[in-house]
């Protein structure tokens, strides 16, 4: 037995391939758009800043050691060194 064309075989192929390609260009791109009120942006910033916030430490550790090695210098401690520190200490209390 000789079979000298086969045709015919899957005929849902031309069928699932109409529909794909009708589907597909029914398909219209449209403009898309989003509008951020100003209520978001403040607190976008707030975010940010609070981020920046808890990533940055504490206690400047590089002016504490500065600090560190003034006081170990015996020079350094003096009576108005004293009195311009208390001075200081006063005045962001407000006295």
């Amino acid at each position: 037995m000789m079979i000298d064309k086969i045709s015919g075989v899957n005929p849902l192929n031309n069928v699932q391939n109409t529909k794909r390609t009708n589907a597909t260009a029914s398909i219209k791109a449209g403009k898309d758009s989003i509008s951020v009120s100003d209520e978001a942006k403040k607190l976008s910033d707030a975010y940010y800043l609070k981020q920046v916030a808890d990533e940055t430490p504490d206690v400047r550790t590089d002016l504490v050691e500065q600090i560190k090695q003034k006081i170990k210098d015996p020079n350094y401690l003096s009576s108005a060194t004293i009195e311009a520190t208390a001075d200081r200490i006063l005045a962001a209390y407000g006295f």
